[in-house]
């Protein structure tokens, strides 16, 4: 067969399909650039600077190219201390050495005082020996511990970042060890993430649940006014509905007043709700919960009437013929908001720094400091791969026990 022309008709189908796909990708080409420009990109930028080292590779070449030699055993020879004599001498005038005592620091603490101490007296030194010279400006440079920190750290990649972000470490033999019970920060903090990230997705479906059922079954006019106020959060700023948290709940708060005029509790009493992890769950959950009420109602308002009044007809009841007939069609839509609200509240930031207080403050509040104040960006690239990563592993988990093509929006 072919067509008016004398194309064969299959090469025309061909043709006409290609041309679609072709506008289809032209369509879609705007989104996928942003996409890329503003998710990817950072996010692969963040993930390489969990592992890039570039500061003693770059600013003392001569002193990693020295200790390539050196077997980790006793102090280097005089050529590397003479290496380290002129890196210092030049990253000084370029005033770059900055870069390398700071990133020494993370490793070992009182680095940088002697990094820049040395930098600063190494132009005085015009000739041999640099090793009693060295020692003599600092006696951090007669430590074994210290080449070895500075030759494990002077590859362009590192997994010191990471490790740290795991609550581990390097022992002086170049063993990977776990930090003492007191020195461990972020596996308790990205334990605390999931168990109040999960307690907000809890809470939500216990509240949104009954909201949800309550929207779904009323008559049209009154369900879409409740559904205004539903999204009407949704219309004020974050920022205002956080600290108006504050108000309410801190101790001289509307709360503890309110407690305290019906007699349950005395003035001395007041229950401090504000500045952890109460005040924490709390706000999130108020923020979060149109999350979850929205898939549960898109789904139920699928859910047909008719199949509660033949469980009730067939005898059960309307307990039962709740939880055995219409619980399991809104499964769905509970899975859909429950990983959707789950997402959100493991990566919450603002709501956690505001009324988190130290318990109530959440992985993402230490990945913000570290880029803000500390500026140790390696080790806040590396806390976000390790959160990416527990979402994606979780994801995964979810996908295999429940299935992603069984969530429903509607």
């Amino acid at each position: 067969m072919t067509t008016a022309d004398g194309t064969p008709l299959k090469v025309s189908l061909r043709r006409a399909l290609r041309r679609q796909r072709l506008w289809a990708m032209l369509l879609v080409a705007p989104l996928l650039v942003f996409i890329l420009v503003t998710f990817i990109v950072p996010v692969f930028n963040m993930a390489l600077r969990g592992v890039e080292n570039p500061q003693i590779h770059d600013i003392m070449p001569k002193t990693t190219a020295a200790l390539g030699d050196w077997d980790g055993n006793g102090l280097p020879d005089e050529p590397v201390f003479a290496a380290l004599v002129e890196d210092l001498k030049s990253g000084y005038k370029s005033k770059e050495i900055g870069k390398v005592a700071t990133r020494l620091n993370y490793e070992v603490q009182g680095m940088r005082s002697a990094i820049m101490g040395s930098a600063r007296q190494a132009a005085r030194i015009k000739s041999g020996p640099y090793k009693d010279a060295m020692i003599d400006i600092d006696a951090v440079w007669g430590e074994p511990a210290t080449w070895r920190v500075i030759k494990r750290e002077s590859a362009p990649y590192t997994l010191s970042y990471l490790l740290a972000a795991l609550d581990m470490g390097y022992d002086d033999d170049g063993s990977i060890v776990m930090q003492p019970e007191s020195q461990r920060v972020y596996v308790p903090l990205f334990t605390r993430t999931l168990v109040m990230s999960a307690t907000v997705t809890l809470f939500c479906i216990l509240l949104g649940y009954p909201v949800a059922y309550l929207l779904a079954n009323l008559p049209l006019r009154t369900s879409n006014l409740l559904m205004i106020l539903v999204l009407l959060p949704f219309w004020t700023s974050l920022l205002v509905r956080t600290t108006t948290w504050i108000v309410l709940l801190q101790s001289q708060g509307v709360v503890n007043d309110l407690l305290v005029w019906l007699h349950l509790i005395d003035d001395e009493g007041r229950i401090q709700m504000i500045f952890n992890k109460t005040g924490t769950l709390v706000a999130m959950t108020h923020i979060l919960l149109p999350f979850m009420i929205l898939p549960l109602y898109s789904v139920m308002k699928t859910v047909p009437p008719s199949y509660m009044r033949a469980a009730r007809s067939l005898g059960a009841n309307p307990l039962v013929a709740f939880w055995r007939v219409y619980v399991p069609q809104t499964v769905n839509g509970i899975g859909a908001g429950s990983l959707l609200v789950f997402i959100l509240s493991i990566g919450y930031f603002i709501t956690p720094a505001l009324v988190g207080g130290q318990s109530g403050q959440m992985i993402s509040n230490m990945i913000a400091y570290h880029m803000q104040k500390s500026l140790n960006w390696g080790l806040a690239g590396a806390l976000g791969v390790l959160l990416l990563a527990l979402v994606l592993v979780l994801y995964s988990i979810y996908n295999k026990l429940i299935g992603i093509d069984k969530i429903k929006m509607g």
